[in-house]
């Protein structure tokens, strides 16, 4: 997996080693990754790249969504959401509330966030590299990371905007349709969790401080550090950030519990959803696949052709352009620790809803049954090669893409390779992988405000 959501700097180091990259299709180590392990259990992942003063850094734990207890779903957002309203004071440095921990990163141009996604907890830093800002900025990181004071009177406050966005959520289609979907494809596992007004209000700042002290550790943490350092600063720079956390290894990084996987369907499940709406809104679906998966490349090139081509797919060729359907139709999978979603989504009128799920399970059955030709894999993997250097033309890009590295355990080379590993899947590749996860006659179909 390769992410491209944020936009930042271009460095003219990287641009050149894509261009060298993908003028050969061979491993050139374009983009060197350093990795190392630090004596409390650290691990340090770092891209050199000096043409720019600026520096990123992420900081990830396992401590993510799968972690909630099933009666207090959304804890790990909490958690990461309140990480931001208050500094304890500490070691003769003085508590900072919500309001001037804001304004003391505006004062150092920096930023410092936390957010919490289905596998994992992850801090990012972004600050220049000067020498009279960077340790500033790092100081008040490891405070905020280390320190965070989780103010009750502030959650309470938070627990009733969080409740009124929760409540304004639940008057959309789309949100009603994606909470239904994820219920039924991912039954009581943890990626199915809805945080509700009465999970929250379960929720204390003694469950997060808990939270908080069971699973952020140095002994977890994997650091991705990306821009204008050497290897020994970023050694001292990631020691520095984690300085302020627990440092009782011993006591601390024992195993955490294994999270039970995702279980598959057995049967197909079918929602009908009455809503008043102009739209009726379809999400057709099963668990996928884990990162980990050999048929990754597969299946990435694979769902291209599919649905996640736009224009050039085959659900929107049959459904749309064919058809009149729908305005767009699209698919993709979510693989993370455990099988995420396949999803395959679209709205219609809701008198055509009914035909329009018959003609996108026909097209996913067909591409299971019969796979790709070899022109559209072609297509597939000239699109997602050419795209290639998008996906890595900034720091904050790459730091999201070094990252996805350490959380995965991949290769350090695999940026080097992508596109190598890209170019060598083969049609049969993909229809192999595609009847191997999944199964269209056992798929979850929720389509709501249809016949309302």
């Amino acid at each position: 997996m390769l992410i491209s959501k944020f936009k930042g700097p271009v460095t003219r180091a990287v641009l050149v080693a894509v261009a060298a990259l993908l003028h050969s299709h061979v491993a050139l180590a374009a983009l060197p990754i350093q990795h190392w392990t630090q004596a409390g259990g650290t691990q340090v992942y770092l891209v050199e790249s000096h043409g720019i003063p600026m520096l990123d850094v992420q900081i990830d734990f396992d401590a993510g969504d799968r972690r909630d207890p099933a009666d207090k779903a959304g804890l790990a957002t909490m958690v990461a959401n309140m990480n931001a309203k208050g500094v304890a004071a500490k070691s003769g440095l003085p508590a900072l509330d919500e309001n001037q921990l804001s304004q003391a990163w505006a004062d150092l141009g920096a930023a410092f966030s936390a957010r919490s996604g289905n596998d994992r907890m992850s801090f990012s830093l972004r600050s220049l590299s000067y020498p009279d800002l960077l340790p500033k900025a790092v100081a008040l990181a490891a405070r905020q990371m280390g320190e965070s004071s989780f103010p009750e009177a502030i959650w309470l406050r938070e627990r009733e905007r969080i409740g009124a966005a929760i409540r304004e959520a639940n008057t959309r289609p789309a949100t009603l349709a994606a909470k239904a979907f994820a219920a039924a494809v991912y039954g009581n596992h943890p990626y199915g969790f809805e945080t509700t007004e009465a999970s929250m209000g379960r929720t204390s700042v003694t469950d997060m401080r808990e939270f908080y002290t069971r699973f952020i550790h140095p002994c977890r943490a994997k650091v991705s550090v990306v821009g204008d350092v050497t290897r020994a600063q970023a050694d001292v720079l990631v020691k520095a950030l984690l300085a302020r956390l627990p440092q009782n290894v011993t006591a601390r990084c024992e195993a955490l519990p294994l999270v039970a996987e995702v279980a598959k369907l057995t049967a197909p499940v079918t929602e009908a959803i009455a809503f008043e709406s102009a739209q009726a809104h379809v999400l057709i679906g099963q668990p996928g696949y884990k990162r980990s998966d050999p048929d990754f490349f597969a299946l990435t090139v694979g769902n291209y052709t599919l649905g996640g081509g736009g224009f050039v797919s085959r659900l929107t060729a049959e459904v749309r352009e064919k058809r009149g359907l729908t305005y767009g139709v699209y698919s993709y999978f979510s693989p993370g620790l455990h099988a995420g979603a396949f999803t395959i989504g679209l709205q219609t009128r809701p008198d055509q809803a009914e035909q329009a799920v018959r003609v996108a399970r026909e097209v996913l059955a067909k591409f299971v049954t019969e796979g790709p030709s070899d022109a559209e894999v072609k297509a597939a993997k000239d699109n997602l090669m050419g795209g290639f250097p998008l996906l890595i033309d900034s720091n904050a890009k790459l730091i999201a893409n070094v990252a996805n590295i350490a959380w995965n355990n991949l290769p350090l080379n695999y940026l080097d390779t992508w596109t190598a590993q890209v170019e060598k899947i083969t049609a049969a590749d993909i229809k192999a992988a595609f009847a191997r996860k999944l199964q269209p006659d056992r798929m979850v179909t929720v389509v709501l405000g249809a016949g309302a």
